[in-house]
């Protein structure tokens, strides 16, 4: 893998983790989460003086949070990995059925195929809240290991493409973005719930939206994995000259 290419896949991981963010059935959710992950409620959270009052447990229980849900899926970045390793042999193949994969997960997103398995949530439900750090990052594990409904198709594509990379570090670098741009506007969030509502209740009503526009990049991003074409990105970004972005 070329470096800038790498860079792309980089960049697409962060991007995937955004969408996986802004998803219609995570973005919705996120106060309840900060509110259970600190043990405050959604009062206490969008009053400034008590925000303050509580900063550092805000602070400290969202980064485990984060922690736990990126441990789960670097995890899962280093197994596709090896397992590609692993089916070296079969690389070709494994790239074209993973290519085909990717462009089902998009036509499931835009709701023309219907597969019932990532309807399955497997949601770990805590009676009540593990106490402490310790418990935030275990509700991170919980929230990495059963939102699948949410973050499946296009969890499943970095996963996939993580299967094709030469080396496991790649794969664990690849899903470590991914959580980086998963986790990054939840801890903005965390320190500004009253800002994030604000902001919900203007865009709620376009949540639709990201499931199509994230079914029609799946789609296109399968068909230049199964023609093993993804360097035409960088062909075009060099086109126009923001080459040097990605360490040309």
């Amino acid at each position: 893998m070329t470096d800038s290419v790498q860079s792309i896949s980089f960049v697409a991981a962060f991007s995937a983790g955004l969408l996986s963010f802004v998803s219609p059935c995570v973005l919705p959710l996120v106060p309840s989460y900060i509110s259970y992950i600190t043990g405050l409620s959604i009062e206490q959270l969008t009053d400034v003086s008590a925000r303050t009052r509580f900063r550092k447990a805000i602070i400290l229980n969202s980064l485990l949070f984060i922690a736990g849900f990126s441990t789960v899926f670097v995890a899962f970045g280093a197994s596709a990995s090896l397992l590609g390793q692993a089916l070296m042999t079969y690389q070709e193949h494994l790239r074209r059925f993973g290519g085909i994969v990717v462009i089902l997960f998009g036509l499931y997103l835009l709701g023309i195929l219907n597969l019932n398995f990532l309807k399955m949530e497997h949601r770990f439900q805590f009676r009540n809240r593990p106490a402490g750090f310790l418990g935030s990052f275990l509700i991170g594990i919980a929230f990495a290991a059963g939102w699948t409904p949410c973050v499946g198709p296009v969890l499943g594509t970095i996963l996939l493409y993580a299967s094709t990379t030469e080396s496991m570090f790649s794969g664990v670098v690849l899903l470590t973005f991914y959580s980086l741009g998963l986790g990054l506007p939840l801890f903005l969030t965390a320190l500004g719930v009253d800002r994030f509502l604000s902001y919900f209740k203007e865009v709620r009503a376009y949540l639709w939206g990201v499931s199509t526009v994230s079914g029609v990049l799946l789609i296109v991003v399968g068909v230049m994995i199964y023609a093993n074409s993804l360097t035409m990105i960088t062909s075009f970004l060099e086109r126009y000259g923001i080459g040097w972005y990605l360490g040309q």
